[in-house]
């Protein structure tokens, strides 16, 4: 009789705990949620990167030289930074092909290390250069070594923001960007959209 009444209780026991378990699901299929065995991609994680470069980060520009804005990649978008050139302010405003090579340059070259802590990056290689546009263009086109769609998107869009609205722009706040070859240049300009969304590539108008 003790060995019946020991099978009993581990019955009861065991039937305890499947309806628990019973229960738990009940509740959870109740409260939408689905069990699966496939891991869950929840997507890449938030960035943490601040887009801040200190202002003491670029340094005062002397008599020869001026500050400019420059427009480099950092977390989805775009963001402007201030760097300082060897070309003076007034020739920068003079000669638009001097702002326009100095603006280049600056696209080229390595983010500082105060920039790189800060998240920023730059798609412009340095084997890209611009120059005058040829006859027949319109007034104010800039020619690159390129052509503008064979640039990847986000090289493309630093260019059109650092040259729409600065002294190397078509003098409409936009930029007329053409390539090596025959095609006409194209008319770009920098907005919201594109800041926001570098990858989406400018559109010409």
């Amino acid at each position: 009789m003790a060995r019946s009444a020991g099978v009993g209780a581990r019955v009861r026991r065991a039937s305890a705990l499947a309806g628990t378990a019973l229960a738990f699901a009940v509740a959870a299929s109740g409260c939408g949620i689905r069990s699966t065995q496939v891991p869950v991609n929840a997507g890449p994680a938030p960035s943490r990167v601040s887009c801040d470069v200190p202002s003491k980060a670029a340094s005062a520009p002397s008599e020869a030289g001026s500050t400019v804005r420059v427009f480099l990649v950092c977390g989805a978008g775009l963001v402007s930074v201030q760097r300082v050139v060897g070309v003076s302010a007034e020739t920068m405003t003079a000669d638009r092909m001097r702002a326009a090579h100095a603006l280049l340059d600056e696209l080229q070259k390595d983010p500082s290390h105060e920039e790189k802590q800060a998240g920023f990056s730059t798609d412009v290689r340095g084997s890209l250069t611009v120059s005058a546009g040829r006859r027949g263009d319109p007034p104010g086109a800039l020619r690159l070594s390129r052509e503008p769609d064979d640039l990847p998107p986000h090289a493309l869009a630093q260019i059109v923001c650092t040259y729409s609205g600065s002294a190397a722009d078509d003098g409409g706040g936009s930029v007329e960007l053409g390539g090596p070859a025959e095609d006409p240049p194209r008319k770009y300009q920098c907005t919201a959209a594109l800041k926001a969304r570098p990858e989406a590539a400018p559109d010409p108008r």
